[in-house]
């Protein structure tokens, strides 16, 4: 059973518009190969989270209210990275240390 055209206009017309169709979707497989391997090369690019976080008060002028550890889901867009002593010497002057992730136990600094 043959279920292409037999004559030779409707064939060119169907050869046509399979080519335009495969170019189409070559196109298409290069843009997504593109965006995934931008994807990738972002990825390796991105700096390494943070360790430590410090979350400030909410205007500028307001003092730190936690510290983090890094990665905390309950740290705010308003937390930035600190270095370990940073944290130590954060906690140790009064900033309140996170009840979720608790870098006090991590820095093993109890109270």
């Amino acid at each position: 059973m043959n279920d292409l055209p037999p004559d030779l206009t409707r064939l060119r017309t169907l050869e046509t518009w399979l080519a335009l169709s495969l170019d189409r979707v070559r196109q298409q497989i290069a843009d997504a190969e593109r965006r995934e391997a931008e994807r990738q090369q972002g990825a390796q690019a991105r700096p390494p989270a943070p360790d430590w976080l410090l979350e400030q008060g909410l205007t500028g002028h307001s003092p730190p209210v936690y510290v983090h550890v890094g990665g905390c889901h309950m740290a705010s867009q308003r937390s930035r990275g600190i270095s370990r002593d940073a944290a130590v010497r954060a906690l140790t002057e009064g900033v309140n240390a996170c009840s979720h992730c608790r870098p006090d136990t991590e820095l093993g600094i109890l109270d």
